[in-house]
């Protein structure tokens, strides 16, 4: 296989899927308690949230980690840059497009949700028993 040849394995075969699950996971139960708690429209907020933070992690995760073995060394980091940039961009639109289109919203409880769905990535490692191998 060309080393410019992309890796193309299914999203749940991905090293990162575990952390993407406990994402979504915590940030659904996070969503759910803000609508049991405060109502309709903080609880669709707090979904916007987890989606503005959730949706770019998926491209990165599918942009990033679609080559492998160390010759493809420079594709690998090519395609972290790439899925970062795409990452950021993504995050921007999907912020902009909420706060521009949705009526009324709940701005606390959109970065509430966003931020936990951060942090969940930053502390998944620890959540995540599943051990990744080297071959």
């Amino acid at each position: 296989m060309d080393i410019r040849t992309p890796n193309r394995l299914p999203l749940h075969r991905l090293p990162v899927f575990p952390v993407l699950v406990a994402q979504l996971g915590f940030g659904l139960l996070a969503s759910v308690v803000v609508w049991l708690f405060f109502g309709g429209v903080a609880g669709y907020s707090a979904l916007l949230g987890l989606m503005i933070a959730w949706l770019p992690n998926v491209y990165f995760a599918c942009k990033a980690f679609r080559f492998g073995g160390a010759q493809a060394a420079q594709a690998i980091v090519r395609s972290f840059y790439a899925g970062e940039a795409g990452k950021l961009i993504l995050t921007a639109v999907l912020f902009a497009l909420t706060f521009a289109g949705v009526k009324p919203l709940e701005p606390l409880a959109v970065f509430g949700v966003f931020f936990l769905t951060l942090l969940v990535s930053w502390f998944a490692p620890l959540l995540v028993k599943k051990r990744i191998s080297r071959p």
